[in-house]
C-alpha cells in the first residue's frame, strides 16, 4: 500500500516536470488509505519560491479537508523534504513522512539545501543574511492581545 502512494508521488513529479510546471518533485498526502492532497513543484511556473511539492500538497489537502491540522495523515514525497517543507509538515501536524530520493540525490542534480541546513544551525548573529530585531515591544503588545483573545483558534 505504501509503495502505491510513493509511486503516485513519483508519477506526479514526472508528469508535471514533463509539462514544464516545475522541478522533478511530487507529493501526496494520505488519510485513512486515500489520497487527500496532491502537490508538485511549481516554483518556476508560478514564480513562487515556496511552491514546493510538499507545501502545495499540504495546501491542497487542507483545502479539501477544510482544516489546517492534518494529524491523521501521512505524506509521501518523491524526495526528502527540504527544511522549509519539513517545517510545513510539522506545522500541519502530519504523523508520518515517507520519501524516495534523498537530499544528497537532489543536490547531485542542482537542488542543494545544505546551505539552509548549515544556516539554521548557526546563531542568528552568524548567519549569511543579516537579521536584526526591531520594535519588539510593539510586537509583544499584539502577542498579549492574542493571548487574551477569548475566541482565538489555536494552532
Amino acid at each position: 500500500m505504501k509503495a502505491k502512494f510513493m509511486r503516485a508521488a513519483i508519477r506526479l513529479s514526472l508528469e508535471k516536470m514533463r509539462r514544464g510546471e516545475g522541478g522533478p518533485f511530487g507529493t501526496v498526502v494520505v488519510r485513512r488509505g486515500k489520497i487527500v492532497g496532491r502537490g508538485w513543484n511549481r516554483v518556476t511556473s508560478t514564480n513562487d519560491p515556496t511552491a514546493h511539492a510538499e507545501v502545495t500538497a499540504i495546501r491542497d489537502a487542507c483545502r479539501r479537508l477544510k482544516t489546517f491540522r492534518l494529524e491523521d495523515c501521512e505524506i509521501y514525497a518523491s524526495c526528502e523534504p527540504c527544511p522549509m517543507c519539513l517545517a510545513a509538515i510539522y506545522w500541519a501536524r502530519i504523523e508520518k513522512i515517507f520519501y524516495a530520493g534523498g537530499r544528497r540525490d537532489a543536490a547531485a542534480i542542482g537542488f542543494d539545501d545544505d546551505l539552509i541546513y548549515r544556516e539554521m544551525a548557526r546563531p542568528v548573529s552568524r548567519r549569511k543574511i543579516p537579521m536584526r530585531q526591531l520594535l519588539r515591544g510593539e510586537a509583544l503588545k499584539v502577542f498579549k492581545k492574542w493571548q487574551d483573545k477569548p475566541d482565538k483558534i489555536r494552532y
